[in-house]
């Protein structure tokens, strides 16, 4: 099959491009600039991209033509698509009538974490034989690959809520019909979509009704959102994790990146491993309740848990130089930065953290009245102000004081960053884009700075 994808660059649709390759399918794409670690995903794949939507760029000799989401109606392409009657469908569909047949589908969805959980999973499988195929919104650092068909019976893919298509306003999530589905937490986003939490809530439930009554559903017991989903209707065992008197695993957090592993009510053992922070040993639990769940021996488990080495852009360490620690975060909601602070847990260490507002609701306002909270374990925060802002950030956070600093300026931000930045200093990048290339430059000019000292 020769296979056209528009909107080729996110990371749902650069993971669907891989598998089709691996299909065997003869695969091209299109899309805007694109930007790590995607465009290394598609490229290590030798799959070809040309840049932009000119109609006149299209090829006409394909079997079909996949649509991202971030297209609508109006896009030069997506006319062209639309006028000469070429076979067209969206993503989730492609990939559920292409790879997820005949496979037990484990789904990950909710507001946070579903990449890392996905990613986990599908560690914790392939270390203990399983050969999972999977699909995750970013790249596991244990597989260095954000998709693949896996020879085993298990495919594990991230559940987003995101609508599917201009033409399918759909969650995204109900294409996948998986047997086994995990609830990590739910909280209100994406307000580019939907109108409030409850709206929210329907699409997740509809999710519940997708899942088969002899599979299993595995929720986080301390998120009252999530019992008021399955509230509404549920046909499928559950079992509950983290919080709560009926969660069969359950942890402590001892350090940063040390927990407890409680198992129904009774310590188990002590999990050293590579991630931090509370709501990473969430994670961690729903992986175990999952592949537990399956067969695997929680022992065995553990063991692979602890060789697990993160995904990407999930606070990763960029460099270390000169005393100064560079990581880069994909958290762009209120809850994710502030655990994410949470996370780093060394105490003696200045945090300085440069935000770009770049998703669809924090570029609305959405967010922003909560956001001088969520930056409170920050010492310096610099905020790139971009130009489709429908709010101010200097209003709206200026609680924060002194601390804070507003620019339109990306070289601006790259320049005062480093007139401030000493030995001591936790450097973190939060955007889930390109932010101008800021990760890079910054990156390439403490290194130079550290070699001319």
């Amino acid at each position: 099959m020769k296979v056209h994808i528009l909107a080729i660059g996110g990371t749902f649709m650069a993971g669907a491009a891989v598998l089709a390759r691996e299909l065997g399918d003869e695969v091209s794409g299109c899309d805007g600039p694109l930007y790590p670690p995607m465009s290394n995903v598609l490229q290590e794949a030798e799959i070809p991209v040309t840049t932009g939507y000119a109609a006149e760029d299209l090829p006409r000799d394909c079997d079909r033509y996949v649509i991202g989401n971030a297209l609508s109606r109006g896009n030069p392409a997506v006319e062209a698509v639309l006028e000469q009657d070429l076979d067209y469908v969206s993503g989730p569909q492609f990939v559920a009538e292409r790879i997820l047949r005949q496979r037990h589908v484990i789904a990950v969805a909710g507001t946070h974490g579903k990449t890392t959980t996905t990613s986990l999973i599908a560690w914790l499988l392939e270390a203990t034989g399983h050969e999972p195929g999977f699909l995750v919104g970013g790249v596991p650092d244990n597989f260095n690959i954000s998709a693949r068909l896996g020879r085993g019976r298990y495919f594990v893919i991230e559940a987003d809520e995101y609508d599917t298509a201009f033409f399918d306003k759909r969650a995204k999530f109900v294409h996948y019909r998986p047997r086994t589905l995990v609830l990590n937490n739910l909280e209100f986003d994406h307000a580019d979509i939907y109108p409030d939490l409850a709206a929210i809530e329907r699409q997740f439930h509809h999710l519940v009704r997708t899942v088969p009554g002899n599979g299993r559903i595995m929720t986080n017991g301390g998120d009252k959102v999530l019992e008021r989903v399955l509230g509404m209707g549920c046909w499928t065992p559950v079992e509950r994790f983290g919080a709560g008197p009926d969660a069969r695993l359950s942890g402590q957090l001892i350090a940063p990146s040390r927990f407890e592993l409680w198992v129904e009510g009774k310590p188990f053992t002590t999990i050293n491993w590579s991630m931090r922070g509370g709501h990473n040993m969430e994670n961690a639990l729903a992986a175990l309740s999952v592949v537990t769940g399956l067969g695997v021996p929680l022992e065995d488990a553990v063991a692979a848990l602890q060789t697990f080495r993160g995904v990407r852009r999930r606070l990763t360490l960029r460099t270390e130089v000169g005393g100064i620690c560079l990581y880069d975060d994909f958290a762009h909601h209120p809850t994710a930065i502030a655990r994410t602070l949470q996370g780093l847990g060394e105490a003696g260490r200045r945090r300085i953290v440069l935000f770009e507002p770049r998703s669809n609701s924090m570029r609305e306002g959405v967010h922003g009245k909560r956001l001088a909270e969520a930056f409170a374990g920050a010492d310096r925060v610099f905020v790139y102000k971009r130009g489709d802002l429908a709010w101010d950030p200097e209003t709206d956070m200026e609680a924060l004081g002194k601390r804070l600093s507003v620019s339109s300026d990306v070289d601006a931000i790259l320049q005062q960053v480093l007139s401030e930045a000493r030995t001591g200093d936790d450097l973190i990048i939060m955007s889930n884009g390109g932010f101008e290339g800021l990760p890079l430059r910054l990156e390439a000019a403490l290194n130079e700075r550290a070699t001319e000292a």
